[in-house]
């Protein structure tokens, strides 16, 4: 129903964000990356959805339209309300959720707050189709497993597994060939440009 939103960020909290268009405030739930970009004061475009329930209509809005598709589609799975759907966004890109479910990766879904081993494979099980697979998929085995040594390299230094497949995602183009060393060393310098 409204897709998109474009205004003056006038608020962001821990959860939401208010966003004036039009001489109206619209308060939009967004996940933390997203609200990690916008600044009070400052223009922004947002990808949106609304969710219409019986006693409430809710704004959730997304830096990605490929995130706000992600977001419907998780809505369809049994037992995944838009709250649930948020918080696997919060966790996971769009594309590190395709991977984790193209791997059949429960423990990865386990990392979601309210997500336990039968919900994992619900998941599993009901988004196999319906996701695709990653947009950034790596084509070469060697590239593959490189790209799991550097995400679980960075996690275990203590980045959220969101920034860790952001930055391997925005490296791994410049650095085509490259071995684990390399790339983990350019994903630190690009997370570390970003704080």
């Amino acid at each position: 129903m409204i897709a998109t939103v474009r205004g003056e960020v006038l608020a962001v909290k821990a959860t939401v964000a208010i966003i004036e268009v039009g001489g109206i405030g619209l308060t939009i739930r967004a996940t933390a990356a997203t609200l990690a970009k916008l600044r009070e004061g400052v223009g922004a475009f947002l990808h949106t959805t609304l969710v219409v329930r019986e006693d409430s209509l809710t704004l959730y809005g997304f830096d990605e339209a490929d995130e706000r598709d992600t977001f419907e589609v998780l809505q369809g799975v049994s037992g995944v309300g838009p709250r649930t759907a948020l918080a696997i966004l919060n966790v996971h890109t769009p594309d590190a959720l395709r991977r984790a479910v193209g791997a059949r990766d429960a423990k990865a879904l386990q990392r979601v707050p309210g997500i336990g081993a039968k919900g994992a494979q619900r998941l599993l099980l009901e988004l196999d189709k319906k996701l695709g697979p990653a947009r950034g998929a790596t084509t070469a085995a060697g590239s593959a497993a490189d790209g799991a040594d550097v995400i679980e390299a960075l996690t275990g230094l203590g980045w959220p597994e969101r920034d860790a497949y952001a930055a391997f995602d925005a490296v791994r183009q410049e650095q085509a060939g490259a071995d684990t060393a390399t790339l983990l060393r350019a994903c630190l310098q690009f997370l570390g440009a970003r704080k």
